[in-house]
């Protein structure tokens, strides 16, 4: 395979920024094996490995032989698997070719300054002083992840004079002429996870040791080769940069994109919304969708629907028979609303959760005895966004469903709330026509005059923006029904409300379908990275 065919694609990887680190590996493996291939690849390693030995001698009548000792050759087991058919006589040990130091500032108790100061973050901080001078690898000796887990989110190359955090490692090539420390900054990075994260320790606290830095085999290689390489890496540096510089220059575009879709909330503009020049993503466009919905923006008004108020009257006649039949007290009815949080159609009532909703109740406040067989017993874990989930649900016995079926019976189109919890305000419409026994979720019992799709929708809406705010608990959030009571609702007349349920389905119909377009066409710059075999490349002719 020859690598200009897929610099001719380059552009393609705009949709997939986060493949850029995998290009960077193709590169090096491709020009990697391209040195293996030159009739001169073993003798050039010679060379430079002889020319490393001298330097060595030398570093040995001015520093410590700690700081130059001789790690032994490299084997075939040393090699990561996308390299293990470039010959070990083509590498050298990490340890024979730099100096590998630990940093030497503590970050916390460091002065601000002058100087850049290395940490494992992506932003340099700043000190009053350098400790080093000169370009170099930086690498992390803790994992990116903390306790327990192996990992390494980014190394990190430093030229000039800066000061380096004390849990990472400066490493600077002793013969920078000829092995330059960019190369060892690329070639690191490229094959970190193989060469790095495999050598952490530690089962608490995983960390990269000096020693195990040492180990690490770098290969051989120099002249045309690095040229190249610092050639297409510098190509892939300012891709990175571009992209960059497009995402910023997107946001604006974004919103303009979706002022337009404000206006008019329609599928052309909607399309328009996923031109390639606006980073929104399909989460932004649902939650805006939403948005409109549930303020009146989504829809027009027909001023020969039935009002809301009769809606409202509906509802209040309801009521009235759940008290009689003392099912309902009157004092679970929250007060007047007054202004809700937002402007509505005059058409519309603004009503508390409470007042719109027949009945908001919870079910068992304790742990009922599960049994083999009898009425299903659903809890917050089987609740999921949009759905209920029976099919692995428990179950309790007759006689303690009787215990919470005097307060409230669901009934298809009735919704669920999750109230405890992490995830507190999850909602789901009921589509069982079978009863069930419940816990830690609250029941809205619905009028007729209110659908049951267009309230979960509401509910979605919510979550994202209030609810979160709303649940009190800490470790354990929990949304209490006189919480759920007071939430705001905005009524439409009901004839609206099903037209806007129809408009909604449309549109999150549509941003399914263009999500789908959509990584579709990042998965074909995926693919045309990760169809690349690391190895076994064609010879590589400048």
């Amino acid at each position: 395979m020859k690598l200009e065919p897929l610099l001719t694609r380059f552009d393609e990887l705009a949709d997939a920024p986060e493949r850029i680190p995998a290009l960077r590996k193709v590169i090096l493996a491709y020009l990697l094996h391209a040195a293996v291939n030159s009739s001169d690849a073993i003798t050039r390693a010679a060379t430079l490995r002889e020319a490393h030995e001298v330097r060595r001698r030398e570093l040995f009548k001015s520093a410590s032989r700690k700081a130059v000792q001789i790690v032994p050759d490299v084997t075939d087991e040393d090699l990561p698997p996308s390299l293990s058919d470039i010959p070990p006589a083509l590498f050298d040990r990490l340890g024979n070719v730099t100096s590998i130091e630990k940093g030497l500032s503590q970050i916390q108790r460091t002065k601000p300054g002058n100087y850049p100061l290395v940490v494992t973050a992506e932003a340099r901080s700043s000190s009053d002083s350098f400790d080093f001078e000169g370009a170099a690898t930086i690498i992390p000796l803790v994992s990116s992840t903390g306790h327990g887990d192996a990992s390494l989110k980014r190394l990190h190359y430093q030229e000039g004079r800066y000061a380096v955090g004390n849990i990472l490692a400066v490493v600077k090539p002793i013969c920078p002429d000829s092995l330059r420390a960019r190369f060892i900054y690329e070639y690191l990075s490229a094959f970190k996870e193989e060469l790095l994260v495999s050598r952490m320790v530690g089962t608490a606290n995983v960390s990269l040791t000096v020693n195990k830095l040492k180990e690490v085999p770098v290969p051989m290689v120099s002249g045309p080769v690095l040229s190249r390489i610092d050639e297409l890496m510098a190509l892939c540096d300012r891709l990175e940069a571009q992209q960059q510089e497009r995402e910023t220059r997107h946001a604006a575009l974004a919103r303009a994109a979706l002022a337009r879709f404000a206006e008019a909330p329609t599928p052309a503009n909607l399309q328009f919304l996923f031109h390639p020049s606006y980073s929104i993503s399909p989460a932004d466009l649902r939650k805006s969708i939403l948005t409109l919905a549930v303020q009146g923006k989504l829809v027009p008004q027909d001023p020969n629907d039935e009002p809301a108020q009769a809606a409202v009257a509906k509802i209040e006649k309801e009521r009235e028979q759940l008290i009689a039949t003392k099912q309902f007290r009157r004092s679970q009815l929250p007060g007047p609303i007054g202004e809700g949080p937002f402007d509505i159609p005059e058409t519309w009532v603004w009503m508390h959760l409470g007042n719109a909703m027949l009945n908001v109740t919870d079910g068992f406040h304790s742990t009922p005895k599960i049994v083999e067989s009898g009425v299903r017993y659903v809890t917050a874990k089987h609740v999921k966004p949009g759905l209920i989930d029976f099919d692995s649900c428990l179950y309790v016995s007759e006689d303690d469903f009787k215990e919470i079926a005097s307060k409230t019976r669901p009934r298809r189109g009735d919704v669920l709330v999750v109230n405890i919890g992490a995830g507190s305000g999850l909602a789901s419409i009921i589509e069982a026509d079978f009863e069930f026994a419940f816990k830690n979720v609250a029941i809205l019992n619905r009028s007729e005059a209110v659908d049951s799709k267009f309230l979960f929708n509401y509910l979605v809406f919510k979550r994202d923006d209030i609810f979160e705010e709303q649940t009190r608990g800490g470790a354990q959030p929990f949304l209490s029904l006189g919480l759920i009571r007071q939430i705001p609702f905005p009524l439409p007349p009901l004839a609206e409300q099903r037209r806007i349920v129809v408009k909604v389905q449309q549109l999150v119909a549509l941003v399914d379908a263009l999500e789908i377009q959509l990584a579709a066409s990042r998965a074909i710059a995926a693919k045309l990275l990760d169809a690349i075999p690391l190895k076994g490349f064609s010879r590589y002719s400048s």
